[in-house]
């Protein structure tokens, strides 16, 4: 195994000890870069290689959440005869991305895993929202990741709008490092680059026709994402339809995402605390150690909030996430258990047939 090759992928002692932990003997590691339906495509010290999950491991895996996404580190097997690989196991994640499921159903859909920074971008013109933007930070830093902010098209603005978005951001308690940017005059990019450090893997996330892919393809130099030309009102249009690894030439890794609709937070209890310390802070000043921060004498929160101190906006966010969270958190755990009752009854079922 050429160490020094992984390294460059993000492999450190942390994930070596993992290894230990759920691969066999005879297994390699690689590094997931594109999930395909049921092919995954792999990196490892040499090359890059298609693979299958094993139908053991399906079919042990209780939830699409413990299915490799990308940025993952497997387990695999693969002789130079075979045309696929064929995955045993995943290691632990350190960090992760991971949002509820879209639609009605309670569940986690993962979005990319040991991943170092996430760049939350947004559109100066017409996508500026500071309350998805405390979304997004909110998922980001429960995942173990750390926020980059990128305010992008900052040419279909003027310096006034573009300077008032960034106090709002500040007004709102948002401590995460804040970088502007035009995909059409390239002012910013410099500042961009000069903070991907090799070996480190970004995950750039936003909405729809904000410029992701384009910013991308800024990065790389030429064309690996499709992109498409803004609308007459300066609105992007969507064009990335699965996510993907991609190593740049100074060996900083980006990962591109489809745009996202939709970003409801699931069990994000960490993340929510982390985002709004300042409101956690002030709870310590409540009357009561059990308080909720909305009608109760003696709120340390709504004290400050009164006197101006957390801004409104920002304190109901927070109650709205907080809600959100809590929401969907107890009809998920109920399925959770379910879920790992029924993987034991068919485990023990097996043994049972083997037995006989």
């Amino acid at each position: 195994m050429n160490q020094s090759n992984l390294d460059a992928l993000g492999w450190d002692s942390w994930f070596e000890e993992q290894a230990g932990l759920h691969c066999a003997s005879t297994d390699s590691v690689a590094r997931v870069v594109t999930v395909d339906r049921e092919q995954l495509l792999l990196l490892n010290e040499i090359d890059s290689f298609r693979a299958k999950l094993s139908g053991k491991y399906l079919h042990e895996s209780v939830s699409s959440a413990e299915l490799p996404c990308v940025g993952d580190w497997v387990c695999v097997i693969k002789s130079e005869a075979d045309q696929f690989g064929q995955v045993h196991g995943i290691l632990e994640r350190k960090t992760h991305l991971r949002r509820k499921a879209a639609g009605e159903s309670v569940k986690y859909q993962m979005i990319a895993a040991n991943i170092d920074f996430v760049i939350i971008v947004q559109s100066c013109h017409y996508d500026f929202n500071v309350k998805r933007l405390e979304r997004y930070l909110v998922m980001v830093k429960d995942g173990g990741a750390m926020p980059y902010i990128l305010l992008n098209k900052t040419d279909l603005v003027d310096s006034v709008v573009l300077a008032a978005q960034l106090a709002e951001i500040l007004k709102a308690g948002i401590t995460a490092p804040v970088f502007t940017l035009s995909n059409v005059t390239k002012k910013g990019f410099d500042d961009l680059k000069a903070v991907l450090s090799p070996s480190k893997t970004y995950c750039f996330v936003g909405s729809s026709g904000v410029g992701k892919s384009t910013i991308i393809n800024g990065l790389v130099g030429h064309d690996v994402r499709e992109t498409k030309g803004v609308s007459s009102t300066g609105e992007g249009r969507h064009t990335t339809v699965r996510r993907e690894l991609i190593i740049l030439e100074n060996g900083a890794m980006v990962i591109d995402n489809p745009g996202m609709r939709e970003f409801a937070v699931l069990g994000a209890e960490s993340g929510i605390d982390e985002n709004y310390s300042d409101i956690v802070e002030l709870s310590s000043q409540c009357r009561f150690s059990d308080c909720q921060h909305t009608n109760e004498p003696g709120c340390g929160v709504l004290k400050a909030v009164a006197a101006g101190v957390i801004d409104a906006k920002h304190y109901d966010n927070f109650l709205k996430l907080r809600n959100e969270s809590e929401f969907y958190q107890m009809p998920y755990a109920e399925k959770r258990k379910k879920d790992k009752d029924f993987g034991k009854f068919i485990k023990s079922a097996k043994k049972d047939l083997e037995g006989d």
